[in-house]
């Protein structure tokens, strides 16, 4: 026949207990030398008798160093539980608290938007508009600093252009003072050139005052240059440059 099943349960029986612990930390013993090997794994296996007899097992006959690196371990992944659960509770900390300042926040916008007043009461109400004023005061000193820089950058601007247009007026008038002065060069290398008849001539007639006889002379030259009218009046020069 089989065994059945042992009821996993306290022996109340002191000899059976004995016997029953004596069997099964050997068999206990056994497994742990046996996985050891087989799976090259390090173990440490401590056992407390009933009476306080100690029953002890380890791979590397060094208890003390496993025990150490499983302190070392222990330690180390208590270190991680504390700290995990002291940063969940630090950011659901931080967490309530932004919620909080999100709230405050939205409710003083719709304040300072006028809305959602009728919770506040005069005092309230007095350092709201306490507020508006210093916003507002702000915001028309920007403005009026903005202002400032807009009318300080166009009259720069003005200025500039003050300048160039002097500096073109400037050149304009060099630039006729040239023309004219070209101008008054080229007439007076007319009147010297002997080329000109008609310029000496003119200069001529204008020295001796005698401008009507030799507008009538030109006229007879033009109209019959063999006739000469009026010879007392014109000196002979004039009348043989007049047939040349």
């Amino acid at each position: 026949m089989g065994r059945g099943r042992v009821q996993l349960k306290r022996i109340e029986n002191k000899i059976n207990r004995q016997v029953t612990f004596s069997k099964r930390r050997s068999g206990l013993l056994k497994k742990a030398h046996e996985i050891s090997i087989l799976c090259d794994a390090e173990i440490a296996l401590i056992i407390f008798s009933t009476k306080g007899k100690l029953f002890e097992y380890s791979t590397d006959s060094c208890m003390e160093r496993i025990l150490e690196r499983y302190e070392r371990y222990s330690h180390a992944e208590r270190q991680l539980i504390a700290t995990d659960t002291e940063s969940q509770g630090s950011w659901t900390l931080e967490n309530a608290k932004l919620k909080a300042r999100l709230e405050v926040l939205q409710k003083n916008q719709r304040h300072l938007m006028g809305e959602d007043l009728d919770t506040l009461n005069l005092k309230e109400l007095q350092n709201l508009e306490h507020q508006l004023d210093s916003a507002l005061k702000h915001i028309r000193t920007r403005k009026n600093q903005l202002m400032y820089e807009s009318i300080s950058e166009l009259q720069k601007k003005d200025k500039a252009l003050q300048e160039q247009n002097n500096l073109l007026t400037k050149q304009i008038k060099e630039k006729e003072k040239k023309e004219k002065e070209q101008q008054a060069q080229l007439e007076q290398h007319q009147n010297h050139d002997p080329n000109s008849s008609s310029v000496v001539i003119s200069q001529s007639l204008h020295s001796l005052n005698i401008g009507g006889a030799y507008q009538a002379a030109v006229g007879d030259v033009e109209g019959a240059p063999h006739q000469i009218q009026n010879n007392a009046v014109m000196p002979p020069w004039m009348i043989s440059h007049i047939n040349g």
